[in-house]
């Protein structure tokens, strides 16, 4: 489907058609990218749950640096949406150009300070032995894939905006194969154990970043971003910055709550801090359905309020809603009915019996709360199309500031609840975000389009 026929249906068409046509890809995408991961988590299971811990507690550092890509990402998507759907393509142009320059620049800033500070990190984190040594190890590297990283979030941007999910689907197809294939090969064959798997992340996001800007060049989509004669353009990068800063610092506030919340939690053990990143994996697997139909909420909000057709957006809510819970239920159910076969698969039970005990319970809590994850994105979706990720900010920092993290210092320092105090809060802590959602959408302060 052409540019112009995606514009035609997000605009006009059907409303379930055009939800599960731009979200199939964008779900299929994050199926890839989770696989993408779990295959990294299977073979640094292999090694011990020292290194598999490690990986888990070093990701919320790095997924701090990036937050500021996936800012300009959604700010991208958002303000490029809505210029599309006024067919305004000279500014939208303009926007993609900007966009991929600033990406650039910022990723190889935070690449390099990365790189240098990992083992210090990693240190004030409150980590010591092994976990401090393996976490350096894979974080150092991790953080050489951060302009590729980027660049891949600018792509993606210009794509989904015009409602183009499919490029990006094959595109991250194509790099988690390639993961899956190096990973035993880096790991095992040449023996460089979680530093292996670190490479072989890098190598696919380099090609993923190399393809993507081989599309942009040849591409005859309505967006076409171009370098030549480059110059900053102050209102731009100030429109960006209005949208993205939001944004980023709810990215990088929930990063940063996901670092205090790793220190509360390796304080009960590498255990406990096993069977967290071992269960978050899971469910970021099935949650990918409605987190999918989330992102396409982005770019069909942006567009419609670019075209002032605001009650087609509130039926593409109440639409999107439906198909966001009949999805997560399903995953509750199944979550539920095969919760030891699922945590068997990943940790091996003789050797780590108590990873498999705590990995069982968390499931089973976070399990009841995955409808109100898959709310949490439609929400999300919705407020990041309008161009007010205000409001998205504030259900990442609240989700975890005002609700996670202080019920599980309540926990941890008045029960004797333990690391079970952390599961329930986890899941009491969407229920919270999903009502302060709802009565956010019900003031309506989110419908003005951001754009001239």
């Amino acid at each position: 489907m052409r540019g112009e026929e995606k514009r035609n249906l997000i605009l006009q068409g059907n409303l379930y058609k055009c939800i599960i046509t731009l979200a199939m890809p964008i779900m299929l995408n994050n199926f890839i990218q989770t696989l993408f991961n779990l295959a990294d988590a299977y073979y640094v299971g292999q090694l011990g749950y020292v290194e598999f811990a490690a990986t888990a507690f070093v990701w919320p550092v790095n997924f701090l640096f990036i937050s500021l890509g996936i800012g300009i990402s959604i700010a991208g998507t958002s303000i490029l949406s809505q210029y599309i759907g006024a067919a305004k393509y000279d500014e939208a142009n303009k926007v993609s150009s900007q966009l991929i320059v600033i990406s650039c620049i910022v990723s190889i800033i935070f690449s390099a300070v990365g790189y240098f500070a990992s083992p210090f990190i990693v240190k004030l984190m409150g980590a010591s032995g092994d976990l401090a040594r393996f976490g350096a190890i894979y974080l150092r590297i991790t953080f050489l894939d951060t302009p590729f990283m980027f660049f891949y979030f600018s792509f993606n941007s210009i794509m989904n905006s015009q409602g183009d999910t499919i490029k990006p689907m094959v595109l991250s197809g194509i790099s988690a194969l390639l993961n899956i294939v190096l990973d035993p090969i880096f790991i095992f064959t040449l023996n460089m154990g979680i530093a292996g798997a670190a490479v072989a992340t890098l190598i696919s996001k380099a090609v993923l970043a190399i393809i993507g800007l081989l599309i942009l060049i040849k591409s005859s989509s309505i967006i076409r971003p171009s370098i030549k004669n480059f110059k900053f353009d102050k209102e731009i990068i100030k429109q960006i910055i209005k949208v993205g800063l939001p944004s980023t610092i709810g990215q990088s506030g929930a990063s940063l709550g996901f670092l205090v919340l790793n220190s509360f939690i390796i304080s009960y053990g590498s255990v406990t801090m096993a069977a967290f990143g071992m269960v978050n994996r899971i469910t970021s697997l099935i949650m990918q359905p409605a987190m999918g139909i989330g992102a396409a909420m982005t770019a069909i909000v942006g567009q419609n309020l670019g075209n002032n057709q605001i009650d087609r957006v509130k039926d593409a809510f109440k639409k999107s809603m439906n198909l966001s819970l009949y999805m997560s239920i399903t995953g509750c159910i199944l979550l539920l009915i095969f919760d030891k076969e699922i945590i068997h698969f990943f940790i091996n039970a003789e050797d780590n019996p108590e990873v498999i005990s705590q990995g069982i319970t968390y499931l089973k809590y976070i399990a009841y709360s995955m409808p109100l994850m898959g709310i949490f994105s439609i929400f999300q979706g919705v407020f990041q199309g309008s161009g007010h990720t205000k409001y998205s900010m504030a259900l990442e920092i609240g989700r975890l500031w005002v609700v996670r993290i202080p019920m599980i210092l309540i926990f941890k320092h008045f029960t004797k609840a333990g690391e079970t105090g952390i599961w329930f809060s986890m899941s009491f802590s969407n229920l919270f975000v999903c009502m302060y959602g709802y009565w956010i959408y019900r003031r309506n302060k989110w419908q003005t389009r951001i754009i001239r």
